[in-house]
């Protein structure tokens, strides 16, 4: 067995690139940029009202004008318009672009508006201060600086930006054919009701989910537990994806054929088990460039090994930048076996702002279900027995 470190340096180093790919805005919620958007003009292009009102020339005010003859109105994606007379002024809405010879907005709650005369009165008490109310050319971005750089992570926000500049298609990093694929003959199809010594398949949809959070649409198999079987389909998918992920069959029962058949196949063990708890059996391997994570069958092991194993493998490979999250231990922990223990935990914000985390400790790596009463993995390492309330570790969010 290695520890938890040595198997994150081993799957880094098989990190692989896969070019890149051109596909629409709408496809492109969760991939990686991989090209700079640049503003193709200022950011806002045009000295913009921000509040519906009038537009006046300040220096009228300061001359103690208080009451603004009304010359005509300026519409968002209006042309702009031209104040005639420093002493009036134009009504504006947001969004419209300022008159030309304003520099000042006055909001229509600050004013009594009379239509029948077709002015603008400021109430009393009401002090106005010089350009308000405008959002000025350029204050956010100018011209041709990098408004999204490449390696973004394309969320609802980036597709906004995007957007506003014309990019119906955009260049991002290619990812990685994924197949995964379930194993054991006490698996049915979730659409199927399971007799008393089975179960439905759970495993694969928790990680394919995972999967699209990175924008990696993965396809689903399932193999029975037969050697033949077995070798023959792993043959066809190595042939035909970049990446296999197995789960299941890679413990040391009388019918985990998968780390031998793999072998078979030319598959090189990159290493077999890590000093952790749970998700111990966890195999990985590669054949010339292509992946493959077997991972354990049990529900919370499968979890552990595909938020620290397969996603790190993925955020690499897809130039994702990853920041260690850590949280303070929120009660004291007793544990014996020499494994590195992902504990689940609940989270919560203590007074001062520190991020707490609370045992959530379930039954074993079989109880999937008590993974809905935690939001993360605290790491406690290896060299230790007793952890102390207070301590801080690193945490995974689920």
């Amino acid at each position: 067995m290695i520890t938890v470190q040595k198997a994150i340096d081993i799957i880094k180093g098989t990190v692989t690139q896969y070019g890149k790919e051109s596909i629409p805005l709408t496809e492109a919620k969760g991939r990686i940029l991989a090209e700079d958007i640049k503003a193709d003009r200022d950011f806002p292009p045009f000295d913009r009202v921000t509040m519906d009102g009038i537009s006046i020339h300040f220096e009228a005010y300061q001359n103690g004008q208080r009451t603004f003859p009304i010359e005509s109105i300026a519409a968002a994606g209006a042309p702009f318009q031209k104040l005639k007379n420093k002493d009036n002024c134009i009504e504006s809405m947001t969004g419209a672009g300022l008159p030309i010879g304003c520099d000042t907005v006055i909001r229509y709650e600050d004013l009594e508006v009379n239509e029948e005369a077709r002015t603008a009165t400021l109430l009393p008490n009401v002090t106005l201060t010089h350009k308000q109310n405008i959002h000025f050319q350029g204050i956010d971005q100018a011209k041709g600086e990098i408004l999204l750089p490449k390696g973004t992570i394309i969320r609802p926000s980036e597709i906004g930006i995007a957007a506003s500049q014309g990019y119906a298609m955009l260049e991002v990093v290619k990812t990685p054919k994924v197949a995964i694929i379930s194993t054991g003959d006490e698996l049915v199809p979730i659409t199927e009701k399971p007799e008393p010594y089975q179960i439905r398949k759970s495993n694969v949809y928790t990680i394919q989910s995972r999967l699209a959070d990175y924008g990696v649409a993965a396809t689903l198999y399932h193999i029975v537990d037969e050697e033949a079987s077995i070798k023959k389909t792993l043959e066809e998918l190595l042939n035909t994806y970049d990446v296999l992920i197995l789960s299941g069959g890679v413990s040391k029962g009388k019918f985990d054929y998968i780390p031998a058949a793999l072998t078979e196949l030319g598959v090189e063990k990159l290493f077999h088990k890590i000093k952790q708890r749970p998700g111990k059996p966890f195999w990985f391997g590669k054949k010339e460039n292509k992946i493959i994570f077997a991972l354990p069958g049990n529900p919370v092991s499968s979890f552990v090994c595909t938020k620290k194993y397969i996603e790190t493998w993925l955020r690499t490979s897809l130039g994702i930048p990853h920041k260690q999250a850590y949280a303070v231990l929120g009660a004291d922990v007793h544990f014996k076996p020499e494994l590195h223990y992902f504990l689940e935990v609940g989270l919560q914000y203590s007074q001062l702002g520190q991020l707490i985390a609370y045992p959530k400790k379930g039954n074993g790596s079989g109880d999937f279900v008590n993974l809905k009463r935690a939001q993360a993995f605290i790491e406690l390492p290896i060299d230790r027995v007793d952890f102390q309330k207070g301590e801080v570790f690193p945490i995974l969010f689920f």
